[in-house]
């Protein structure tokens, strides 16, 4: 892996210059009066790091971390209930009748923090959305009140992109596709032309500039491109000491009294590149129910070692989730836990959560219990090995397999009777070699055995979820609500324009898309009709409000299955610790007050990281076409809008326009509807799914963009241009033309 990138701190930081818990920390020893004095002497602090700690001092007051006494004396500031210092930051987050309503700027407690409203003076213009404010804190009738002393300045948001300089001066181009101005920038610090680098803002417009706060590197070396994404979307990515030292001794401890299943072959079965392993599994025929399966879903048990309320806790619900990239994880918990102590290893002893599951022979979930228990793998399998073994017959993890493979063919047949949404979403995978360039980008195969997994996966999420609603225990459920009539008043207009009549009727179920889809398989259109159904669905989110799954057509789901790497599953395990009264790590009274916010945050993590992973496999793949420009591809159009339509490398990907303005002097016209370009002339038409060939004019691996042109009848092809390298794609002196990961004669 490679090492995670510090955490930008408010100022450039001043070396021997103490940090804010160490100033803390020397306050509370001392039985004297200290003041900055005092402080710089105990910490041997030199004339210009006076100024700093100066600054530094004012940050700390501001913040409420300390107070000034008489003579100007320092010491610690006061806390009321729940955490919060008299004097704090507060941030506007909602104005309700006039009435402003603020959170602390900064919370780094496990519930979620305070919301308190705010008593604006006459004298003061109104508070917005986004401001800061440095206030005092009262408590009065039972609640806080927050009284405004000054107003601050909003937080800048740091601006990722390429250092520049030409006749002007200094400038940062973007590398977010959406941003088009540059931003002059009035300190390069220690950045060089050429460089990836973070940049604060500053100024009020027209004279906004910025100053590079860190230099991260290189754009075009390897693995880069998921490091821009890290930074573009403001992923924690550094784990802080704290964290890590109590990470180190939670994976110390002893396991304790737990079922003992090490005597069961538990095999993990997973991505051939899989980090983690988090879900093992178990099945055998029931001895006294004939057609009957007894499974066990085994959950490595991440409750145990992350308790509520601790430094970790506070970490994992920041993070909300791990986020995974072609070269790197930037995982949930720190690797000790992570990637050893809990993950489910071959060979060695392992504390789980265990899913006891009863199967009846129609895939009916009979019955289901849970336990803290210990389990020893056999063996951390692929998902091609597994398959590969059962379609030989022979290998020796069979006997393990087949009881395995028995039991799901119960389970399919209950998924089979109620028909959740059969949308089949291929999968980019891109290879890298050692060295992390790019060796390929193809499109991950799907076997009966991820199919194998996914189920027994959904019927232990099913179990957990019914488990605690049986028990009144707090939940957070994974939902997915059906799509809006909205959108499916949409989709019936688009398949009428295919020949289609469809009949939505008042209740719409995932079976009604199925048959969609099951029509459009063999036909010219099945790519555009499943990306229509696609779309027409709503997005999956948290909440501790059961709404169903529309997409698996069922009433109780939540995420039970992968603690590790989703906050929700920890959550879940821990209200089923204390349901099931199973010992330490259940979830905390507080805790359950805050489910709703918490569910809010980790399904905002969710959609962050998504989002990071998509932008990150579009650089990789604008990398793996960067040396074809001027080259004519086969393409697919995937979208059409009234400025130009998009298009797709067929086998590969990379979304790019080809822009209306390029498609030759005719007038064309737009059909919402049909989406579809036509030609008020010629009648040439452009449609979602079409294909051609186009020319690749641009590819830019730093904003993952594409842009294509016609090959007849356009604008003449473009010179390669990237806007981040002025003259097109062009290495520092003494490197190879070849972008990184990139090889000459590969496509």
């Amino acid at each position: 892996m490679v090492p995670a990138m510090p955490r930008i701190p408010r100022n450039r930081p001043v070396p021997g210059l103490p940090d804010r818990q160490a100033i803390l920390d020397f306050i509370a020893t001392q039985k004297t009066s200290v003041g900055k004095r005092e402080i710089a002497k105990a910490f041997g602090l030199h004339a210009q790091d006076k100024i700093a700690l100066k600054s530094l001092l004012k940050e700390m007051m501001e913040a409420g971390e300390l107070e000034t006494g008489p003579g100007r004396n320092l010491h610690k500031g006061v806390s009321l209930g729940g955490g919060l210092p008299k004097v704090t930051v507060l941030r506007i987050v909602d104005i309700a009748d006039g009435v402003a309503i603020a959170v602390p700027d900064r919370w780094d407690h496990a519930t979620p923090p305070p919301r308190l409203r705010v008593i604006e003076s006459r004298k003061r213009a109104a508070f917005a959305l986004g401001d800061r404010v440095l206030a005092r804190i009262e408590e009065q009738g039972g609640g806080q009140l927050a009284f405004p002393m000054k107003a601050l300045a909003k937080g800048a948001e740091f601006v990722l992109g390429i250092l520049r300089k030409d006749a002007v001066g200094w400038r940062l181009v973007p590398v977010d596709k959406k941003v088009r101005t540059d931003l002059a920038i009035s300190d390069p610090g220690e950045g060089q032309p050429g460089d990836l680098v973070l940049a604060e803002p500053g100024g009020r417009p027209p004279r906004v500039s910025g100053r590079v706060v860190e230099v991260l590197g290189d754009p075009f070396q390897p693995r880069a491109f998921s490091l821009i994404a890290i930074h573009a979307k403001g992923i924690p990515h550094r784990f802080e000491d704290s964290v890590l030292d109590e990470a180190e001794r939670m994976a110390r401890q002893p396991l304790g009294e737990r079922e003992d299943l090490r005597g069961l072959p538990f095999l993990t079965i997973d991505p051939a590149d899989a980090r983690d392993h988090d879900d093992a599994v178990w099945a055998t025929p029931d001895p006294d129910n004939e057609g009957h399966f007894r499974a066990i879903v085994a959950i490595a048990d991440v409750s145990f070692y992350v308790r509520p309320g601790s430094a970790l806790d506070r970490s994992a619900r920041s993070r909300g989730n791990s986020v995974y990239f072609p070269d790197r994880v930037v995982p949930m918990l720190p690797e000790v836990l992570s990637a050893d102590a809990c993950s489910l290893v071959e060979g060695q002893d392992r504390a789980v959560m265990a899913c006891h599951l009863h199967i009846a022979p129609d895939g009916t979930l009979l019955s289901w219990r849970f336990t803290r228990a210990v389990i020893r793998c056999v063996a951390n399998i692929a998902y091609e090995q597994a398959q590969a073994t059962m379609d030989a017959g022979e290998g020796a993890f069979l006997p393990v397999l087949q009881p395995l493979w028995a039991g799901w063919a119960a389970l399919k047949t209950a998924r089979d009777a109620r028909e959740p949404l059969a949308l089949e979403l291929p999968e980019k995978r891109v290879v890298l070699d050692q060295a992390g360039r790019i060796a390929g980008i193809s499109v991950r195969q799907h076997l009966p055995a991820h199919q194998l997994i996914e189920d027994y996966m959904i019927a232990a999420n099913v179990a957990a979820a019914k488990a605690l609603e049986k028990k009144k225990g707090a939940c957070i459920f994974r939902c997915h609500e059906a799509p809006s009539r909205e959108k499916l008043i949409t989709l019936r207009d688009y398949l009428e324009t295919l020949g289609q009549n469809v009949a939505l009727g008042q209740v719409v179920r995932p079976a009604v898309f199925n048959r969609i889809l099951a029509r459009a398989k063999d036909g010219e259109h099945h790519e555009q009709v499943s990306e229509q159904v696609l779309r027409t669905q709503t997005q999956a989110y948290y909440t501790p409000d059961n709404v169903g799954h529309f997409g698996l057509a069922l009433g109780s789901y939540a995420h039970f299955t992968s603690p590790i790497r989703r906050y929700a599953d920890l959550v879940v395990h821990r209200s089923l610790a204390a349901a099931y009264r199973l010992g330490d790590g259940g979830l905390h009274k507080e805790e359950e007050k805050g489910l709703a916010k918490t569910a809010d945050h980790i399904s905002m993590t969710e959609r962050r990281a998504m989002e990071a992973e998509r932008d990150t496999i579009d650089r990789y793949v604008a990398a793996y076409l960067s040396t074809m420009v001027g080259d004519v591809v086969k393409t697919r159009i995937t979208g059409v809008a009234k400025f130009g339509f998009f298009a797709t490398v067929e086998g590969l990907g990379g979304d790019g326009l080809v822009p209306v303005s390029t498609l030759g002097a005719e007038r064309f016209v737009f059909d919402e509807d049909a989406r579809v370009l036509e030609g008020v002339a010629t009648g040439t038409r452009y449609e979602v799914g079409q294909r051609l060939e186009l020319r690749l004019a641009e590819a830019n691996p730093i904003t993952g963009a594409l842009r294509y042109e016609l090959v007849e009848g356009g604008s003449p092809p473009a010179q390669r241009r990237d806007r981040t390298r002025p003259g097109g794609f062009q290495p520092r002196p003494g490197r190879s033309r070849v972008p990184p990961g990139v090889r000459r004669g590969r496509t």
